[in-house]
């Protein structure tokens, strides 16, 4: 699920796209507080963000020399991120994004912990809602994760498989709430183990039918009015990143297994697996420039879940993967998604910086369940600093895919 409009902005074409439109479509300001009780002397120096910018633009004071290398002890960061912008899914867009990051207790080595949330609402009638916690308790002893997400949510399905055209086109209509939560325990030093709760209920579904007059994919998967998926989780990760809001160094992994049984309240029997890896070197070695990798993977090993809860572009838990592709574009039964990312400086003092990025997806066609097609993006974007004590970014990222795909992507916080 989209942290920001990366569920909003999707398929913006570039023959439509001019400075003039991005003035008229996008506003992009931030507001940051610090709350805080101890404070921690500092490592790095001249860092700013767009606070720091406003204050000296609107107030004619000195810049402060902070770090930012690091959460202070014992503070709270807080970020807000509205969100003004236009796309073809959704026309306009008004909305509003906020993170708090904090730590928990003194030590140095201490995760931070981290809880997003959105709200949302389109001229083509989305709502949305999204709650995304990310807790660490004291000494890491034990993690809170997971989603909590509501939408009322028109948008456009393409069919199963890796190899649907736009001539696919069906517009759908539905209401969805999911609830995601998982308790993890720390069993060895940055490795974590527990069980979780997942429940998916949509509602309302209703389909327009394909533009060029076949039956949908959605038909004959099979088209219900109402469905509901829920299941226990069994997690296992390991991450030994101190922060995923914008992460420096370090192994990130995660594997989820969910069966979905009807003695749990799911319609029918089915199971799947979550295979999601991410690793960050410096590069080079010397400077704050990241290379990151991520492999995600969204597996179905028995049953048939619903056409609504298959894995697809732009639906895994923060709504990233893809970029270049409008979410939804593909779908299947299996989904194998890899991408890579450089991020780089290009202020010193940390204000602005830049990312390239490329990635590429694939989706097991039906009935068959083979992969047969890749599908490429790439791209480049704009990081801009806006809180140096959480060292949180605003993402903004403009990719391509194949078939004439193309978007403007925004985030708050990196995007993996």
């Amino acid at each position: 699920m989209a942290k920001l409009a990366t569920i909003f902005l999707n398929n913006f074409f570039l023959k439509s796209f001019t400075i003039k439109k991005l003035g008229l479509i996008i506003l992009l300001f931030s507001i940051s507080f610090n709350i805080f009780s101890q404070t921690d002397s500092t490592k790095n120096v001249n860092q700013k963000d767009i606070t720091d910018i406003l204050l000296r633009v609107s107030k004619h004071l000195d810049f402060t020399e902070t770090t930012s290398d690091s959460i202070k002890i014992k503070q709270s960061h807080f970020s807000l991120l509205p969100v003004i912008a236009y796309s073809i899914q959704t026309g306009i867009v008004g909305g509003i994004t906020g993170n708090l990051a904090f730590v928990n207790h003194k030590d140095l080595n201490a995760n931070v912990s981290n809880i997003m949330a959105t709200l949302a609402y389109s001229t083509q009638q989305q709502t949305i809602a999204i709650l995304q916690p990310n807790i660490w308790t004291n000494k890491n002893r034990f993690n809170i994760t997971g989603n909590v997400i509501y939408l009322k949510y028109p948008q456009e399905t393409y069919g199963l498989g890796s190899n649907t055209t736009f001539n696919d086109d069906n517009h759908i209509d539905y209401s969805f709430f999911k609830i995601n939560l998982a308790l993890l325990k720390q069993i060895l030093p940055d490795f974590f183990t527990g069980i979780g709760y997942a429940i998916d209920n949509h509602w309302n579904i209703s389909e327009t039918g394909t533009t060029n007059g076949r039956i949908s994919d959605f038909e004959k998967y099979g088209l219900n009015k109402q469905t509901t998926s829920s299941g226990v989780t069994i997690n296992f990760l390991f991450d030994n990143r101190r922060s995923s809001i914008n992460p420096q160094k370090g192994l990130y992994g995660n594997v989820v297994y969910r069966p979905n049984f009807t003695v749990f309240g799911s319609d029918q029997n089915w199971q799947s697996l979550l295979i999601d890896f991410r690793k960050y070197f410096r590069f080079p070695s010397n400077t704050n420039n990241i290379l990151a990798f991520w492999s995600y993977n969204w597996l179905t090993l028995s049953g048939k879940p619903p056409y609504l809860d298959l894995p697809s572009t732009g639906w895994d838990a923060f709504g990233n993967t893809g970029r270049g592709y409008m979410q939804g574009r593909f779908i299947g039964l299996n989904m194998i998604d890899l991408e890579t990312e450089y991020r780089f400086g290009i202020l010193r003092n940390g204000l602005l910086g830049g990312v390239v990025f490329a990635n590429a997806q694939s989706y097991s066609n039906w009935p068959q369940n083979n992969f047969n097609t890749i599908n490429p993006g790439y791209g480049c974007g704009i990081r801009i600093k806006v809180n140096k004590q959480s060292n949180t970014n605003a993402a903004i990222d403009y990719a391509f895919g194949t078939r004439g795909s193309q978007g403007l992507f925004l985030n708050l916080c990196e995007i993996f």
